[in-house]
């Protein structure tokens, strides 16, 4: 049965300002700073109004029976977004309580979660989940649909797979798999993790659209524990490693290309796992962590000789204040390794997007 057109019109009216508000979620997450929070829900308050009304048109459709997967699924998507904006302006009003607004925008991987089963159906929706500069690609948005509409063997071993990572869980980890990947080329492989109380599943939507334009995997562990082992008995890297492992005898991993990065404590970790004796790691691009104090009292800095290191940190960090990040630049120098240092001045205690392309870049080179 056609899709009626009235429906295909409500599709179109809710579509801009779900993904201009989606937009606005990811800036504000990527700006997020104690002093600025009053005017960071000044960029959200209009959201509210501009994507009510759509919503509630397209609800309000009559819709055939065949489009009930795409019916439920932007409604389900906007009604999530919708709780996004509700939550974020609540904790506005508390500036004090940061746990609160991160809470709330932490919501926005599920919301990712939710909507990416669309991409294929919807242009707006596969451009959306593509890094700003890839987004006006139509080969490489042509590409993807196909991709993502075959119907072969390759086709059950790709896109978002989980293996116990239910977010009520601990200890798993997600991975994402190039739709377009033929079955034979070798691919990069990202291990991205989270910062502490995170989980791997949110985690991964942090680098997605950047990995989908570029034939890249990404691991995204969970930790064992709430964070990763930072202090006690390393529970985690010997797991972290068997999840490497285990991705690359079912994918052709370029071995060349490994890279570990990792957001606050998963940035730190990254340091103490990408340094262990042994590790699989070719490249390290910790994101506003620490070099943790028992590297400097082992021979592992010795390991990061000549190892490529993209080290990101931010001039407004709250949480772990740049002076630490302009220590490890002048240790992982002295040691020898192959150091890519960015300060960026704009940047909190926020993982920093916008850095993915380049790494990417730098990773390939």
């Amino acid at each position: 049965m056609a899709t009626p057109a009235a429906v295909l019109e409500a599709i179109d009216r809710v579509l801009e300002p779900l993904l201009e508000t989606l937009e606005r979620v990811m800036w504000v997450q990527r700006y997020l700073h104690p002093p600025a929070i009053g005017q960071l829900a000044e960029v959200l308050a209009p959201q509210t109004e501009a994507l009510s009304g759509p919503l509630r048109a397209l609800e309000e459709s009559a819709w055939p029976d065949d489009a009930a997967f795409i019916r439920e699924r932007l409604l389900d998507v906007g009604r999530q977004t919708l709780d996004i904006l509700a939550a974020f302006a609540a904790a506005a009003r508390a500036p004090d309580d940061l746990v609160e607004l991160f809470r709330a925008l932490r919501r926005l991987a599920r919301v990712q979660e939710t909507l990416y089963p669309l991409a294929p159906a919807f242009d707006p929706v596969s451009r959306w989940f593509l890094d700003p500069a890839r987004r006006g690609d139509d080969e490489l948005v042509a590409r993807l649909r196909e991709a993502t509409l075959r119907d072969d063997d390759n086709a059950r071993r790709v896109g978002v797979l989980h293996a116990d990572n239910e977010r009520g869980s601990r200890g798993g980890f997600s991975l994402y798999v190039p739709e377009t990947w033929d079955g034979h080329a070798s691919m990069p492989l990202v291990v991205a993790l989270h910062g502490g109380h995170g989980h791997g599943r949110d985690f991964l939507w942090s680098w997605l659209r950047e990995a989908r334009a570029r034939d890249t995997l990404v691991l995204a562990p969970t930790s064992v524990q709430r964070t990763w082992s930072l202090m006690g008995a390393d529970v985690d890297a010997p797991r972290i490693l068997q999840m490497v492992e285990s991705v690359a005898a079912r994918y052709p991993v370029d071995r060349a290309r490994v890279l570990l990065t990792g957001m606050s404590d998963g940035g730190t970790y990254a340091f103490l796992c990408g340094l262990r004796d042994g590790a699989p790691f070719t490249h390290l691009a910790p994101a506003c962590g620490v070099l943790h104090p028992a590297l400097l009292a082992t021979d592992a800095l010795a390991r990061a000789r000549d190892l490529p290191i993209y080290l990101v940190h931010g001039e407004l960090d709250w949480m772990f204040p740049v002076a630490t990040a302009r220590m490890t630049r002048d240790v992982l120098t002295t040691v020898g390794a192959r150091l890519v240092y960015r300060e960026i001045d704009d940047l909190s205690h926020t993982y920093p997007r916008d850095e993915n392309p380049r790494i990417l870049e730098w990773l390939a080179a």
